[in-house]
């Protein structure tokens, strides 16, 4: 009671200190004009956008000194907030009024990223690699709300647009070194400039280096950018290359007993992924006269992805200790292994089931519940390609003044996905060794009955054609009405290789998707310094490979990354609405207050299937994500910039469904007096969806001392949030099958940063993030574990029922947030 009171007083104290402080986001919107579609070249003032866009610019990403874009987003930006489920710094989840652009497959997407107008989402599954975004190559960004359908598929919540640097605006060169704690190090530079015939160029490079503070998490990325141009009259044509090499440890969630142990632990290891990846992109812009501009761009991409994921393996974690017979002691010893327990020896202390696994596979035996690791690997191949054209126009428009836009857009894409698995056993550093038992049968055990096998063999081609059009109708004084529509038809087409041809298991398909999405909204002054606003879209995302992939009831499957069969699935449809108020641009103190809801109709759902840890995607009822935002901004003093932003937020599932629970102390099987088994939970219309804060709270203040010094400080504060696998939010541990309390606790982290100048283009800083060294957490998820209390493997911790099922343990796992770290940097600019 003591700590729900002092959460409860924390939180009212931080609301308190919003009138008195501003977020800068809401300070960033003073740019005076955003652009209507991720195309550059019809832009139109803020105060005639029917929607809360937060906007930023370089200066702004610079002056806060985050270290990546989507650090700079989760401190500045309102609504946003990371769960680092994959346990790197750059593999964040980045979340917007409940909706989320991740790395990681299998995750339901539901925002656009564009660079320069080119879409960052894969076209395998949907997913955003932040770690292949150059953030010394940004200029500025928009964060769009809602469905807007002009930012095409997968815009339900929000579609962030960036624009990047060129020579004509960015002049002049600068290097940049940085070092800090767990060996972090990065190094950058930029060169921009321009030649009076018109010429222009800019480019950038990045490394970055880091060991982690975790055990085996270190993280590698280069990245360079650069853009040559021509601009000549009022045409500018511009190619921009973009290349990005990236080897990132990622540590996944720690079960809680554990990491109460040691914080940088891990619960298994290595888990690595690889990056290759190059875009081009050809841009031009053209005014054809006073009232009209052509735009567009021609791009190509392709992206190479390599996964190395060593695993416990599930099947194993019901097994009994094991002593090898006779047979197996042979085959051991002739194979050249020694210290396997001998005959007669008490298998007390074996360490099981190592032997066993290393003798089935030399046996040629079935090893599937033998080895209690697995190794997954997974490689994907990604080439894309697409134009854009559009045409702006400002003039007027059925007799009233408008600012209209229309376009077509086609993008192409091939990709490749091949997954596979090698089972081993569990080493004492939580590392996992192979035994050369695959999957495929190529080494020890069939494929028939087996429950390991995971291999997949999938191409797929995609297709895309979308119209677009919007016009910004000024129907009054300070009255403006935006209409806005797309129409998206697209093609899937799936082959499997190793099941071809269709039917039972086959991941072969043929797709169509179709869809026109319109918007409506209108903003208007109620009152001399005030603008309002009201807006009604509708935003749509047709199913990725990965869910056609897995849809199939006959034919379940794991995730992330197995498969199993295609069945259609209908399209995601979102339809939002918000309204709201603010100041008008331009003036000292700025404020917002806005409401929103966003309904998902046909939501795609993992569900539950009645093989243990086994379900499929199918499409069901509606999600929705509602609440109110509240943005400040204010210059309080000479020199001091100071902002705050208060998010309420409310993501519920409105139909039922029933998916696994087997981690829920209230799934099925425990309420019928099974506890620790194989369960099912029931979702109920107005049940949490997980992983999402109800409250976020952001404060910042910026302090300029003359020309030399400056000072920074931000805060970010969350509220709890039900872990996955708690979709029911009925979770409660009894200490004995269920571990954890099945939801993440509040937190607030504390950055505060310092500048100095003491020589005219040098800059020396010092960034200490997590001031108070706070221990908490991002994101949590129920599941088995293998492990006790003190960190040992223990592969069956309770007898068998009267069912002849061995019950498991069961634990809430955590992503742990990084402890307080500094680092220290050099900038020199001329």
């Amino acid at each position: 009671m003591k700590q729900r009171a002092f959460q409860r007083l924390r939180w009212a104290a931080l609301a308190l200190a919003v009138p008195a402080v501003a977020q800068a986001q809401v300070r960033l919107e003073r740019v005076e004009v955003v652009a209507l579609s991720p195309v550059p070249g019809v832009d139109v003032a803020r105060d005639m956008i029917p929607a809360h866009v937060q906007t930023a610019r370089s200066v702004d990403i610079e002056r806060s000194q985050a270290p990546d874009l989507a650090s700079f987003l989760n401190r500045r930006l309102g609504s946003v907030h990371l769960n680092e489920v994959q346990g790197n710094p750059l593999q964040p989840d980045v979340n917007f009024r409940g909706y989320t652009a991740s790395p990681l497959l299998g995750t339901q997407q539901g925002l656009s990223l564009y660079l320069d107008g080119v879409r960052l989402n894969q076209p395998f599954g949907d997913v955003v690699s932040w770690d292949l975004i150059p953030k010394s190559a940004i200029a500025s960004l928009s964060l769009n709300p809602g469905s807007n359908p002009l930012f095409g598929l997968n815009t339900l919540g929000g579609a962030l647009a960036v624009q990047t640097k060129d020579g004509l605006k960015h002049p002049g060169t600068s290097l940049q070194a940085l070092a800090g704690s767990h060996r972090r190090g990065a190094v950058e530079f930029e060169h921009g400039g321009s030649a009076a015939d018109g010429r222009h160029w800019f480019v950038t490079g990045h490394q970055f280096d880091e060991r982690g503070w975790r055990a085996d998490s270190p993280s590698h990325a280069s990245q360079l950018f650069a853009k040559l141009g021509q601009r000549s009259g009022d045409t500018d044509l511009t190619l921009t290359a973009a290349l990005a090499r990236t080897r990132l440890h990622g540590n996944g969630l720690q079960a809680q007993q554990l990491l109460e142990r040691d914080r940088a632990s891990v619960y298994t290891r290595p888990d690595i992924t690889r990056n290759r990846a190059v875009l081009l992109n050809l841009a031009l812009s053209h005014s054809l006269d006073a009232q009209w501009t052509l735009g567009g761009h021609a791009y190509a991409r392709r992206i190479t992805t390599a996964t190395y994921n060593g695993d416990l393996n599930d099947d194993a974690l019901d097994q009994s200790l094991y002593q090898p017979n006779a047979a197996e002691r042979a085959a051991l010893t002739a194979a050249g292994y020694s210290g396997f327990p001998a005959a007669g020896e008490s298998v007390a202390n074996t360490p099981f089931p190592k032997w066993r696994c290393i003798a089935q596979a030399l046996l040629q035996d079935e090893p599937g519940e033998k080895c209690n690791g697995v190794i997954h690997q997974t490689r994907t191949r990604q080439r894309s390609q697409g134009f854009t054209v559009q045409l702006g126009h400002d003039g007027r428009l059925f007799g009233l003044k408008s600012r209209s836009l229309a376009g077509l857009a086609l993008d192409a894409s091939r990709s490749h996905f091949t997954q596979g698995s090698e089972l081993g056993y569990l080493n004492p550093d939580r590392s996992i060794t192979g035994v050369g038992a695959f999957g495929d049968g190529a080494s020890g055990g069939s494929v028939d009955d087996a429950p390991y096998d995971t291999r997949v063999d999938l191409s797929g081609r995609t297709h895309t054609v979308s119209v677009f059009a919007s016009t910004v109708l000024t129907v009054a004084r300070d009255a403006h009405l935006t209409l806005s529509g797309r129409h998206n038809r697209s093609s899937v087409r799936n082959r499997d290789a190793i099941t071809p041809g269709g039917g039972p298991g086959s991941l072969h398909g043929n797709h169509r998707f179709s869809r026109f999405n319109p918007a409506l909204g209108l903003a208007f002054a109620p009152a001399a310094g005030l603008n309002a606003w009201a807006s009604w879209s509708q935003g749509s995302r047709h199913p990725s490979s990965i869910e056609l992939g897995c849809a199939d009831p006959a034919n379940p499957c794991k995730l992330p990354n197995a498969f199993a069969g295609d069945p259609p699935l209908k399209q995601v449809v979102t339809t939002t609405v918000e309204a709201g108020i603010r100041s008008s641009a331009g003036r000292g103190l700025a404020w917002s207050l806005g409401v929103f809801r966003a309904d998902n109709r046909d939501d795609l759902l993992f569900v539950a299937d009645d093989a243990a840890g086994f379900g499929y995607f199918k499409n069901f009822g509606k999600t929705r994500r509602q609440g109110v935002e509240l943005g400040l901004s204010a210059q309080p003093a000479k020199g001091l910039t100071a902002g705050a932003n208060l998010t309420l937020l409310d993501a519920t599932y409105r139909s039922a469904e029933m998916v696994n629970g087997a981690s829920n102390s209230r799934n099925d099987a425990a309420l019928a007096g099974w506890p620790g088994v194989d369960g099912n939970i029931d979702i109920r219309p107005g049940d949490r969806i997980p992983l999402l804060p109800r409250r976020m709270l952001k404060l910042h203040a910026d302090l300029d001392l003359g020309d030399a010094w400056t000072l920074g400080a931000d805060a970010v504060a969350m509220s709890g949030a039900a872990a996955r696998g708690n979709e029911n939010g009925q979770h409660r541990p009894d200490g004995t099958y269920y571990l954890g309390a099945g939801r993440s606790a509040g937190y607030a982290v504390i950055n505060i940063d310092a500048a100095w100048k003491p020589t005219q283009g040098l800059k020396l800083f010092v960034q200490l993030n997590n001031l108070l060294d706070r221990a908490y957490a991002t994101a949590a998820q129920l599941g088995p574990t293998g492990f006790d209390a003190a960190g040992n493997f223990q592969s069956r911790p309770f007898a068998a029922n009267a069912h002849g099922d061995r019950p498991l343990r069961h634990a809430t796992f955590y992503a742990p947030g990084a402890p307080r770290s500094v680092a220290v940097g050099a900038k020199y600019s001329f």
